[in-house]
């Protein structure tokens, strides 16, 4: 174990210390220094995001990128915004998390049997990263990927999540095709022999819980089908 987060804690120092895309830097710097009037007396992380949770974990959550007054802000993924309200609460209430919510890297928050991690480790700007910085970044989710050793299911939060996922699998010949695993909401794919389960989920934004595309209730149902599934596997 202590070899393992030797290794963890390496890869997150080098996910800090990333300057491969420099319109995602420049974003990150730009919203850190103009802020958020609302949040206009704290100090911004402003910079690529480390993943958190639990490296034991057997759940592996991953997301699209952090948010730009979110994450952006507080250097903890889906921390500090609606999003990560939405979420947390959904994992405390399915015993993955400790409390239901997210507002700095120093709340107390724990992540027991759960990690996250993100497609893009740097707030794009209108939450659009393009292709070629999801491409300059997945090196790190499939370093992350390689070292968690524990990983039974994979929740993919939205589309692009899942689509990163599987564009991994097929590149190292685990998969044929990602048209074989349509994207739905808890929708369940077993991927192959030995291969983690992968679980879809609409992404907790805003714009989906606003309008009601996913609702609490929804969210909740994608984790206690991931905590039924782990009990089995």
């Amino acid at each position: 174990m202590d070899s393992l987060l030797t290794r963890l804690d390496d890869l997150e120092r080098r996910i800090i210390e990333c300057q491969a895309c420099p319109r995602l830097i420049d974003h990150c710097k730009t919203v850190a220094r103009v802020k958020r009037r609302a949040f206009r007396d704290q100090e911004y992380w402003g910079k690529p995001v480390p993943s958190f949770g639990d490296p034991r974990a057997r759940l592996l959550l991953l997301g699209l990128a952090p948010a730009a007054h979110g994450a952006n802000r507080t250097g903890r993924m889906f921390t500090g915004d609606r999003s990560g309200d939405f979420l947390y609460r959904a994992l405390f209430e399915t015993g993955f998390a400790s409390q239901p919510v997210a507002v700095s890297r120093d709340d107390g928050l724990r992540l027991t049997d759960a990690y996250i991690t993100a497609t893009v480790r740097c707030a794009p700007p209108d939450n659009k990263p393009t292709r070629e910085e999801m491409k300059a970044c997945r090196p790190f989710l499939e370093e992350e990927l390689d070292l968690l050793p524990n990983v039974k299911v994979v929740v993919a939060l939205g589309k692009i999540a899942s689509d990163t996922y599987l564009s991994i699998l097929k590149d190292r010949g685990v998969i044929r095709s990602r048209a074989a695993f349509p994207f739905a909401h808890n929708r369940l794919h077993k991927i192959a022999e030995g291969q983690p389960l992968l679980l879809c989920s609409f992404h907790p934004s805003q714009q989906n819980t606003s309008t009601g595309r996913l609702t609490a209730a929804m969210l909740r149902e994608v984790f206690e089908h991931a905590r039924a599934l782990l009990a089995t596997t």
